[in-house]
């Protein structure tokens, strides 16, 4: 994790007719959801679902999320000790597994971040009693003890049911470093470190796939040129191997943004060593505190999204130009919404911690949406972070309270479970501006699901939706909404915004109308035949 990345750097790219083809249908996808009929203020917006014209399959992996030792996120949030007076789980907070259990998490990111590039994985392994304590250099200073290392961090995968993905250490770290991590944590018995790992509790390797070498390479990961990452990445790859049953699935480390330069001096200098994965950080930052934001500066920040969906349709085209880049990945390893945050809340719940509205949870489903537009672009997508710092699912009070809640953001994502694995169809809009209504679709064994996003926070959207290829039936919805962009769930009021029934009207099984309030996030699951 960085400093906000501010805006992209746009690449000027020659694209085939194809491309150029599965560009402008992506900007311009939308879908419309019902809810009870809300003064109209215009008239109705069309939109077309072609569910005969397939995109790719949306990866679970797209709803990953990202773990950092940041602020409260860690300790406080997820861990508060096995004597913590919270109820807890061996240590992890009851309320959050039991939440993130419901919710499903595919993939988790850990240990950050800026802060993965300055951990040594060995003073987190062993008697927490014995572990040394090391000052947390990236965000705040404090001592960091390490009673949450990777045993911990395992067993948080296993209760939530996440596939893990390590983000090695090559800021200030060494290739043996990251080679005897991936032994330690995936070869099955009889070499020195697998016997370790089994003496410190886990006799099962944890066949860890994802791993990250380096983050943020070109900023608190090292602050190397592209030329001088390409030569660490060729270097550490050399000796990152498969020990067991498990291939490692090896992530460099992508542009800031849309950084065209950054993404070309990596891959010139990879030659024949191309990654399995290239992640891209992207964070859309914004003027006003969270709970405070205008509308002038709301639309600024929600508008961001259609260029992270033009920074993944570029930095794919660019990686596709490589002898081999096809077949390389492409991940937004970071993305969501940093807002203006001050000190004095910083310095009360800790680094980064921000309060989640109406407002980030339509961030969230446009986000959301253009992974769905883009699937056959995109591999994962990790928003940062999970619980208490920056765009979250989850808020807790810190260490000593009992409270934890549901954001915006986890109903969001909530809304948007029914498309994993579902495959992407196209979508068609009136209005393909970065403020237009946002539609995505998916459709499988028998079951369409399209999302809807209104980001206006002064006009209602009347929908009329056209469905080609299929014939609904019947169908339903469910509508994330509140009159005030700026209201959020308390601590006092912890379920004030939550997913309610949305009335649709379906008529002769090829249309669906309904209208979509201002600043409101809806999915719509339709039966068809």
């Amino acid at each position: 994790m960085a400093n906000k990345s501010g805006d992209a750097i746009h690449l000027a790219t020659k694209l085939t007719r194809r491309q150029f083809i599965a560009r402008g249908a992506a900007l311009g996808a939308a879908a419309a959801l019902p809810l009870r009929l809300w003064p109209q203020t215009s008239g109705a917006q069309h939109v077309v679902i072609r569910a005969d014209e397939e995109i790719g399959v949306i990866r679970p992996e797209l709803h990953g999320q990202f773990a950092e030792h940041l602020g409260s996120c860690i300790y406080g949030g997820l861990w508060v000790g096995k004597d913590s007076r919270i109820s807890n789980i061996n240590g992890y907070r009851r309320q959050a597994i039991d939440y993130l259990h419901e919710l499903g998490i595919p993939v988790l990111r850990w240990p950050g971040g800026c802060f993965a590039d300055d951990y040594h994985w060995r003073e987190g392994i062993g008697a927490p009693e014995r572990r040394p304590k090391r000052v947390n250099i990236h965000w705040g200073g404090y001592v960091e003890d390490n009673s949450f290392g990777t045993h911990e961090f395992m067993g948080l995968c296993r209760l939530i049911g996440a596939q893990p993905y390590l983000a090695g250490n090559v800021g200030s770290g060494s290739p043996s470093e990251l080679r005897d991590w991936i032994e330690y944590c995936n070869y099955p018995s009889g070499s020195a470190l697998s016997d370790e790992r089994a003496a410190n509790g886990s006799p099962e390797p944890f066949g860890v796939r994802y791993w990250g070498v380096g983050n943020e390479s070109w900023g608190c990961g090292g602050d190397m040129r592209p030329e001088e990452y390409a030569d660490e990445f060729r270097r550490y790859s050399v000796y990152l191997r498969s020990f067991g049953p498990t291939r490692p699935f090896l992530i460099a480390s992508g542009p800031n943004g849309n950084d065209a330069g950054w993404s070309r001096g990596v891959l010139d200098g990879l030659l024949h060593h191309m990654p399995d994965g290239f992640a891209m950080h992207y964070y859309s930052g914004g003027a006003d505190h969270p709970a405070d934001f205008t509308a002038a500066h709301a639309a600024d920040q929600l508008s961001s999204f259609a260029k992270v969906e033009q920074a993944v349709i570029q930095q794919r085209a660019l990686l596709d130009e490589y002898d081999g880049g096809n077949r390389v990945a492409l991940l937004l390893d970071e993305w969501g919404v940093w807002d203006n945050l001050t000190r004095e809340e910083q310095a009360r719940n800790g680094r980064l911690w921000q309060q989640i509205t109406m407002r980030s949870g339509v961030a969230a489903g446009l986000g959301l949406n253009l992974f769905n537009r883009q699937a056959d672009k995109l591999y994962m997508a990790n928003i940062a972070q999970i619980v208490n710092v920056l765009h979250s699912l989850l808020l807790t009070d810190g260490a000593q309270g009992e409270h934890c809640v549901r954001t915006t953001t986890y109903h969001v994502f909530a809304l948007f479970k029914p498309h994993r694995s579902q495959t992407s169809v196209r979508t068609e809009t009136q209005d393909s501006s970065p403020l237009g209504l946002s539609v995505s679709a998916s459709k499988a064994n028998g079951q369409l699901v399209a999302s809807f996003v209104n980001p206006h926070t002064d006009a209602d959207i009347p929908v009329d939706c056209a469905l080609e290829g299929a014939r609904a039936a019947s169908g339903s919805g469910l509508i994330l909404h509140d009159s005030d962009w700026n209201a959020f769930n308390s601590f006092d009021a912890p379920d004030r915004i939550i997913p309610r029934p949305l009335e649709i009207r379906v008529e002769g099984g090829t249309r669906v109308r309904f209208d979509l309030p201002r600043m409101s996030v809806a999915t719509v699951t339709l039966q068809t035949s």
